[in-house]
This record gives C-alpha cells, sequence and structure tokens, in this order.
C-alpha cells in the first residue's frame, strides 16, 4: 500500500514573526541613520511601539496554540498560517477532524471577554471594555473562503468558524472567558485551549480517508503564508 501525500502543515505564526522582524530591522536601521553615533545605545532604552509589539504578540499566540493543539488533539490535521487567495489576509489554523472543517482565528488580548446583546441590535464582542466586533468580519471572510473551497472539493462536510483566546502574558486570570459556560456571536464560537481541543477531539462522520483529502485540497489552495 502505498504512503499517503505529505501535507505541509506550514509553521504558526511564521508571517507574523516575519513582519514584526521586518518593523524591528526598520526602526533599528532608521535610529541608528538618525543618530550615527548614539543610535546602537538608544535602541537599548528604546521600547518598541505598540504596532510592532502587536506582530510579536499574535505570533506567539498562534506559536502557543499550535502546540497545544498538538498535545491535545494529536489526530487532528492542523494546517498553520494560511495565505487567502487574492487578499493580504491569512488564516491563522485550519484543523480538519471527523468533525469537520475549523477555521481558527488565535487571539491573545488583556481583558474581560464579553457578548453584548442590546435590544433592536446586533450582538457585538468587547474585550476589555472596547467594541471588537470587527473581528468577527474577518472571521467571516476567512470562513467564507473555505466554504468557497469546500463547496467543491466535499459539499457535505460540516464547516465551523472560531476564535481561540490564549491567556496573555500577565493576566494570570486566564483568557478573559468564563469557565463554566462557551460564548458565542453570530454563531462562532469563543474557546480557549483547552475547549477547543475538546471540541477537536470530538466525533464525526468523516473518515481518515476523507480528512486526509480534504487537508490536501486546503493545503494546495491555501499556502503556507
Amino acid at each position: 500500500m502505498s504512503e499517503p501525500p505529505e501535507i505541509d502543515l506550514g509553521t504558526a505564526g511564521a508571517s507574523g514573526r516575519r513582519e514584526y522582524e521586518r518593523r524591528r530591522a526598520k526602526r533599528e536601521q532608521a535610529t541608528r541613520e538618525r543618530h550615527p553615533r548614539i543610535g546602537n545605545l538608544l535602541l537599548k532604552f528604546q521600547d518598541a511601539p505598540k504596532h510592532e509589539q502587536a506582530w510579536a504578540t499574535g505570533a506567539a499566540g498562534e506559536e502557543e496554540l499550535a502546540a497545544s493543539l498538538a498535545r491535545h488533539c494529536p489526530e487532528v490535521i492542523v494546517l498553520h498560517d494560511r495565505r487567502m487567495p487574492g487578499s493580504r489576509a491569512n488564516i491563522d489554523h485550519l484543523a480538519i477532524a471527523p468533525s469537520g472543517v475549523h477555521v481558527i482565528d488565535a487571539k491573545r488580548y488583556k481583558g474581560k471577554i464579553e457578548v453584548r446583546k442590546p435590544f433592536f441590535a446586533n450582538a457585538k464582542l468587547f474585550i476589555g471594555g472596547r467594541d471588537k466586533t470587527k473581528l468577527v468580519d474577518g472571521l467571516e471572510r476567512q470562513a467564507e473562503a473555505v466554504r468557497l473551497l469546500m463547496s467543491s472539493v466535499a459539499p457535505d462536510a460540516p464547516i465551523a468558524a472560531c476564535f481561540c483566546f490564549l491567556n496573555p502574558a500577565g493576566q494570570a486570570s486566564g483568557s478573559g472567558l468564563p469557565l463554566l459556560r462557551t460564548l458565542s456571536i453570530r454563531g462562532h464560537s469563543l474557546f480557549y485551549p483547552r475547549k477547543l481541543a475538546k471540541r477537536l477531539n470530538e466525533a464525526g462522520e468523516l473518515d481518515t480517508a476523507r480528512v486526509q483529502a480534504i487537508a490536501l485540497a486546503l493545503a494546495a489552495h491555501f499556502p503556507s503564508a
């Protein structure tokens, strides 16, 4: 029997890590050019701007989630850091399990995570008291790109999209999500890593051969970023 084709799983956080390094190098070069004599000294005491740090934080979150899924979901195929054709956006993780295809957006924010449902208005996602509903729009664009491909590859395979919130550095209380219930917004669950692993490990109708075939098609259409 021939071996199944090898699947390019990608590297979690790779594109975010590269962008962080690019921005850091650009900032350091500019500092040295402006201050040729003391540039290196200034850099030792200069904090990276928040927009630069955000790329490193995001990459670290993707790396942490990938390691968690590898430990807790060893039978699930997880593709990391995938490019979306025709877009500058990427998909953090695509998990292919017996229960279907799961589009996963890893996030690392400080603060309480809430889904507020006002009367006569759509639900909104708040993190640390700030409206972050635009994150849901981004997740839905990723899910729609996956659905478009799956309509020709495996139209009967279930597709779900979710967030996975990780514990930020300095937030000892956890990810900011409630522990005893799972929040959702517009049909998308908000997980922390252990709850996501439990969902991915659930039984489903896709057998090993179909999981492999779907993973191959997704890996080819959404290449490593």
